[in-house]
């Protein structure tokens, strides 16, 4: 792609390639002396003491060396768990479907057709909000954000029936191939998002989604280990470069303000770019309308570098639109001084920016908060414990994982899994848990912090929580 405008180039970098390393030299550098002079890494006005941090290179690089390995299997092996779980839950009979397999006349679900979901959308079949929550509640766009960010797990053709014929709110085409972006560091389509317009009663607000990570999708697990960083220019600070790589960040450590699309490319339409020249091209015609960024995990990471990226471009009149940022289980994207440099657009431009935790959720718990790769988070955190009980906190307990919680996310855990049983006698029939999730909860005795990731704990909280915390200012009611 030829970059022709208002590049931004970054300044600083530590940027960590285990596809250049081999096995034995990424278990040797615990013990390697001179690290930097490595063909792996590539690092430039980094400190001393980051470098110093082997151990933590170590794991990040061994385990994207594993998913790089692994990427194949494990692509296969989601597809065909997903095309069996979709296929157990047909409208089929289990004898009619057992005769076809012994006749070898199965016909498999297509993934890309309407009614096939992911492992996301199986675990939690949900697809409309609570009847209690309507248009003007003050929960009614957080809550919609979360449906939002559960939805873009799902292919094209479900997310497209959903909004339009669930939702009676339009699905904006992106002219993607399905709902994918160019990644030009995998060289793949491994980014994903959708947008929508919601018109509904008085509304006129656009809504992008992008999708967290998958559970067998190894590009998206590599981007979450990775904790190579950039920084771009000095008011910005540290950004997490994974992160910006899924969004569009062009080869060369680059941030082009206007690309131009050469004749090869043309199919490689990217996150930042596509998303915002579209926007550009609503507000055009549309003066009132107002835009919503929402994510869960990996795509709430991408939901809130969305706005860094304008800014870093002096997309003035973008920002005086974007309303609100919602993430839902997201990760640490940036030093503090890149949520300091968040927070003053974000007053400049009156954004509102609530960063959902649930519980033992581990992913907002990562990369880190240590004093040396200094990851922090920003911005109103409402938090939400077992009870779905929600409250504004600085930062979600446990913040590093701390020995003491072993105990206690264990005991959240067999609470969760009786919790299940309990809810839809309680609150009703939408909220009665599937058989796969039931099982999940089980296995949320031995490893909580991931069970609690999931985007149905995000969902329930925002559903059955106390919504008088949209009532407070974070200043406020700390």
């Amino acid at each position: 792609m030829e970059m022709v405008e208002g590049n931004q180039t970054s300044n600083k970098y530590l940027i960590l390639m285990p596809e250049k390393a081999s096995i034995l030299e990424i278990f040797l550098i615990p013990f390697t002396s001179d690290i930097e002079s490595k063909e792996f890494l590539d690092a430039f006005e980094v400190k001393e003491k980051i470098l110093e941090r082997k151990g933590i290179i170590f794991l990040s690089m061994i385990v994207r060396k594993f998913f790089g390995i692994m990427s194949d299997r494990m692509l296969s092996a989601g597809s065909k768990i997903e095309k069996w779980i979709n296929l157990l839950s047909s409208d089929e009979s289990l004898a009619k479907l057992i005769a076809n397999y012994f006749r070898d006349n199965l016909v498999m679900p297509n993934p890309e057709s309407a009614r096939f979901t992911s492992i996301i959308g199986s675990v939690d079949t949900r697809v409309e909000l609570a009847n209690n929550i309507k248009p003007g509640d003050k929960r009614y766009f957080p809550a919609l954000s979360a449906l939002a960010s559960k939805l873009a797990y799902e292919n094209k053709a479900f997310i497209k029936a959903t909004v339009q014929d669930r939702w009676k709110m339009e699905f904006v085409d992106l002219g993607t191939d399905g709902i994918d972006f160019w990644n030009e560091y995998q060289q793949r389509g491994s980014t994903q998002g959708f947008m929508l317009h919601d018109k509904t009663m008085n509304n006129n607000m656009i809504i992008v989604s992008f999708r967290g990570t998958e559970p067998f999708h190894p590009d998206s697990w590599s981007t979450d280990f990775d904790i190579s960083f950039y920084k771009f220019h000095k008011g910005m600070g540290y950004v997490h470069s994974g992160f910006m790589k899924a969004l569009g960040l062009q080869i060369g450590d680059t941030w082009p303000k206007i690309i131009k699309e050469d004749n090869n490319n043309n199919n490689h339409k990217l996150a930042y770019y596509t998303i915002r020249d579209k926007l550009k091209t609503i507000f055009k015609t549309n003066t009132r309308a107002k835009f919503i960024l929402t994510g869960h995990s990996l795509g709430a990471a991408l939901a809130v570098l969305f706005p860094a990226v304008l800014a870093l471009h002096n997309e003035d009149t973008l920002l005086e639109r974007l309303e609100a940022v919602y993430t839902f289980g997201q990760p640490r994207v940036g030093n503090e001084k890149f949520g300091n440099f968040m927070m003053e657009k974000f007053r400049q431009f009156d954004v509102k920016y609530y960063r959902f935790v649930y519980n033992n959720d581990i992913i907002p718990r990562v990369p880190f908060d240590n004093s040396t790769f200094m990851y922090k988070h920003f911005g109103t955190c409402i938090y939400y414990n077992s009870a779905y009980e929600g409250k504004i906190v600085e930062e979600a307990p446990e913040e590093n994982c701390s020995l003491s919680s072993l105990i206690t996310t264990r005991v959240d855990g067999v609470w969760e899994l009786t919790r299940s049983f309990v809810l839809p006698y309680t609150f009703g029939e939408d909220y009665k848990e599937s058989c796969l999730l039931k099982v999940l909860r089980v296995t949320g005795i031995l490893v909580p912090e991931f069970v609690n990731h999931g985007t149905q704990d995000y969902i329930n909280a925002l559903q059955l929580g106390n919504d008088d915390i949209f009532d407070c200012v974070s200043s406020s009611c700390i």
